[in-house]
């Protein structure tokens, strides 16, 4: 296995860094199971993303006009992505978003039945808001804690076709300002690691915000950062590399 670690100045930077990090030092496999059966992937054995300044703007990567290749994230996407990432909102045919697990899971609560009669026993359903009782958490008790994390994934994903990539967003208030600490099973590093990371500076910015703390930097981590085969030749473009 081959560890990378890369330290970026801002998110546009730790994109391209990573980019260009991953022609020397990407596994080349072909697809057995998941998403696009049957291509290639680029991909790191594991990496580590440190960003000292992620709220630096622009936050999306910055690709030279002279290139003549279109910018991994569409202008205005990020604003129209939030919802999907704050919102529990969730279209018929979507087995799940990120914002329905972290602003609106259901969960079930047992509740206290008949008092002359153990053998009764109520439920009920809640909603919890991980995003808000995260912010709850720091103002009512304070930041010396490591309990203010944020889950995404749940066991029964396991069996969906095409389970969350995300798994965790693990937060830290530190030195007066809020931390980010994200891990992504697999992550599609030409489109879905820069959309994924504007749009979680923006939470996190929020968050920040709402506890009363600055904001702070971002670690995020995968085992399965990659290039599909049919976008090589615009990281290469990109990177102004021939091999």
């Amino acid at each position: 296995m081959q560890i990378v670690f890369i330290e970026a100045r801002d998110l546009p930077d730790a994109w391209f860094q990573c980019v260009y990090e991953i022609m020397d030092k990407g596994h080349k496999y072909l697809i057995d199971h998941g998403s696009y059966v049957g291509q290639k992937r680029l991909e790191f054995d594991y990496i580590t993303i440190h960003i000292k300044y992620p709220a630096v703007r622009p936050l999306i990567p910055e690709i030279p006009p002279s290139l003549g290749i279109p910018n991994p994230v569409a202008e205005g996407y990020i604003e129209q992505y939030l919802p999907y990432l704050m919102t529990p909102e969730k279209q018929p045919n979507e087995d799940y978003t990120y914002g329905e697990r972290l602003a609106g899971w259901p969960y079930l609560v047992a509740m206290d039945g008949d008092s002359r009669r153990d053998d009764v026993k109520t439920t009920e359903w809640r909603t919890v808001n991980q995003i808000e009782e995260v912010i709850k958490m720091y103002k009512t008790k304070g930041y010396g804690t490591n309990q203010a994390a944020m889950s995404v994934s749940i066991p029964s994903d396991i069996f969906l076709g095409d389970p969350p990539c995300l798994r965790h967003v693990d937060t830290r208030v530190r030195y007066g300002k809020l931390h980010f600490m994200v891990y992504f099973r697999s992550w599609d590093l030409w489109n879905g690691f820069p959309a994924n990371l504007a749009a979680l500076q923006l939470l996190k910015e929020y968050m920040a915000a709402e506890i009363g703390v600055e904001d702070g930097e971002i670690i995020a981590a995968s085992k399965g950062l990659h290039l599909y085969d049919y976008i090589w030749e615009l990281a290469q473009l990109r990177t102004m590399r021939t091999t």
